[in-house]
């Protein structure tokens, strides 16, 4: 796992071993940043259920101005605070280690331009997460919100909860699904 593109790219990175935090294999990464490619520089990037931070240290590489990263699993936040240091973005990232309605309640405030989520699978994190996100008003209507989640994980949910799905990247076994608020 390394960061792909920008300012730090090649610099590897650390990952908990075993299948805790799944991180997003390189390949999935990449195509995922070339999606969002015009969204990056300079935004204000949310990374919920972390893991390693390497998807807020791409971020930050390729040009966001700042990156707040909530996880809440003690070993993660070891490793992400290693990867933040080795990257050198100590200045410009938020780490909150706590779960992620907790963490985003602490946020009140600010908005966020971008939010990537990856919680863990058929959980239905992602749930209470966008819920957070509209309840504390993180977001606005050019925000972008992302979520990896499994291939099969339905999202009409959302759509209850007044977001729109944009589109959908759809892999082997999982997917992105790329939601904003609705226009009224």
């Amino acid at each position: 796992m390394r960061v792909i593109s920008g300012t730090r790219k090649s610099i590897p990175l650390k990952s908990l071993p075993g299948n805790n935090t799944r991180p997003t294999t390189d390949r999935i990464k990449e195509t995922l940043f070339n999606m969002i490619a015009m969204d990056i520089p300079d935004c204000n990037f949310l990374d919920l259920f972390s893991g390693s931070g390497q998807i807020a240290i791409e971020a930050l590489s390729r040009g966001a101005r700042h990156a707040t990263l909530i996880e809440n699993q003690k070993d993660a936040n070891k490793i992400i605070k290693e990867n933040i240091k080795k990257t050198k973005f100590e200045k410009e990232a938020t780490i909150l280690e706590r779960d992620v309605v907790s963490g985003l309640s602490t946020l009140m405030g600010q908005k966020f331009d971008v939010v990537f989520m990856d919680p863990p699978y058929e959980m239905e994190l992602e749930n209470a997460a966008l819920q957070a996100l509209l309840d504390y008003d993180l977001i606005d209507d050019k925000s972008l919100v992302i979520v990896e989640e499994k291939l099969h994980t339905d999202f009409s949910f959302a759509i209850d909860m007044g977001f729109e799905i944009y589109k959908e990247k759809c892999y082997k076994t999982n997917k992105h699904v790329f939601l904003g608020r609705k226009q009224a």
